[in-house]
């Protein structure tokens, strides 16, 4: 039997001073919701977003590179429907290799983090 009843939230890293690009992207491309930091854990930057049962904290990294292999994987409802207004948005959509029982593909945050979205087929 597992101990593991689900995940929490994924975490990925920005530079320092990223905060208003993370929000204009995560917030106004995505859709998600921005959800406030306890006070003793904003001190240290970054922002926490919410979606449905997705949950995304960016934290700032010093020396910070992108996660270009790890990566969330974000489940959405219409994924071309999706890609076509995040393309709109100007954010380039890749169209995933075949995986059964999903279509998918890959965009990038603004801090160049892999972000896979899945749709369930």
């Amino acid at each position: 039997m597992s101990h593991i009843t689900g995940l929490d939230h994924v975490q990925l890293a920005m530079p320092a001073g990223g905060e208003a690009r993370a929000r204009a992207f995560y917030v106004g491309v995505l859709g998600m919701a921005e959800l406030p930091k306890p006070a003793h854990l904003a001190v240290n930057g970054g922002c926490w977003f919410t979606s449905g049962d997705a949950h995304i904290h960016l934290g700032v990294e010093h020396g910070f590179a992108p996660a270009r292999k790890a990566h969330p994987a974000l489940l959405v409802h219409d994924l071309p429907a999706y890609a076509e207004r995040l393309e709109s948005a100007g954010v380039s959509f890749a169209p995933g290799k075949p995986l059964d029982g999903y279509v998918r593909g890959d965009i990038s945050d603004p801090f160049g983090n892999r972000i896979e979205l899945m749709q369930r087929l």
